[in-house]
């Protein structure tokens, strides 16, 4: 028995793990053959690129910017004469009609004295003016620096009447001023929990023309492209400054052309690049030419016909990520 303590059964130990280490080497390293095939199983999958076929639709060129509702900027009302304040007729917060009076001013103007021939000095009295300062337009005084007795020149502020009317300004981003190629003149202002859907009339892209200046302080339209789109809201709308708009400017409508999607086109102004593949699979990179798109597809107004097939993704480019594509519209923003 010592013997077997001793020897024996040490031995027999070693051979069972030896046998053990050479079976789980051999599965690790030799993989047994197919009983069918005798051949080792191998991955017989292939990668294909998606495809779209080039289509005829419709393409609604609807922009929609994120916007805010500002007061239009307060009007300065100046001084019309270097002198004094006479009398100031309004005070700050005061409702005034387009005419109304705001402030009087008086300057005197001293004269030399008149030396006659004899010697006799007449003095001669200030020659005097006045003005009356008047409100531009209707609104609310928002400012008033001037006292009475104040010395004023001509040219400084007297006032700032604010107008009771508001204008709706937004930032846009560098993609939708591609868009706005045809540079509409109205858009449609949306407030949720507020009035219905309005025409926001007068639009301009960039500040100036006819719609309001954004009043002072607005920083609402910074950002973006760092061009702001900007248009008046109708009088007969209610609406209040800071309230956050949604505002969809139409840029055009193409029926019955050729569409494919953005995602396919390298380029989506003008001109783009998409890959047509032929029926035997070759590849072909091909210049063609654009109309106005819709943030999802774009109209191909050249370069393909309908029935062609082109890659789904710009070779190179990842396919849009889940939750990156806006549900209401389609549009790919990250």
């Amino acid at each position: 028995m010592r013997v077997a303590k001793t020897w024996i059964f040490p031995i027999l130990r070693i051979l069972i793990f030896l046998v053990i280490a050479v079976a789980l080497v051999k599965l690790a390293f030799f993989a047994a053959p197919d009983a069918a095939t005798g051949s080792v199983a191998v991955p017989t999958g292939e990668a294909v690129e998606p495809q779209v076929t080039v289509a005829v639709g419709i393409v609604t060129n609807d922009v929609t910017v994120d916007a805010t509702v500002q007061a239009d900027a307060p009007s300065t009302v100046p001084a019309t004469l270097a002198g004094t304040v006479v009398t100031v007729f309004v005070e700050k917060g005061q409702a005034v009609a387009a005419g109304d009076q705001i402030a009087s001013l008086r300057s005197e103007t001293p004269q030399e004295a008149l030396v006659s021939a004899d010697g006799t000095v007449t003095e001669r009295a200030p020659i005097v003016k006045t003005a009356v300062v008047t409100s531009p337009a209707a609104g609310t005084v928002t400012e008033l620096p001037v006292i009475k007795d104040q010395a004023v020149s001509v040219g400084d502020a007297v006032a700032k009447v604010a107008p009771p009317t508001f204008h709706v300004t937004g930032a846009l981003a560098a993609d939708q001023l591609y868009r706005l190629v045809s540079r509409p003149t109205e858009g449609t202002a949306s407030i949720q929990g507020g009035p219905a859907p309005f025409a926001c009339t007068g639009l301009t892209v960039g500040g100036g023309g006819d719609a309001a200046a954004p009043a002072e302080g607005d920083v609402s339209a910074s950002g973006g492209s760092g061009q702001s789109v900007t248009c008046a809201v109708p009088g007969d709308v209610t609406v209040f400054a800071g309230l956050a708009t949604k505002l969809t400017i139409p840029a055009g409508v193409a029926t019955d052309v050729l569409t494919v999607p953005l995602t396919a086109v390298e380029g989506a102004a003008g001109k783009g690049i998409v890959t047509v593949v032929g029926a035997d699979g070759t590849q072909e990179e091909r210049e063609i030419t654009l109309g106005i798109n819709d943030g999802t597809s774009v109209e191909v107004t050249g370069g393909l016909v309908e029935g062609d097939s082109v890659l789904e993704f710009v070779p190179g480019a990842a396919a849009p990520q889940d939750g990156c594509v806006d549900p209401t519209t389609g549009e790919v923003y990250c």
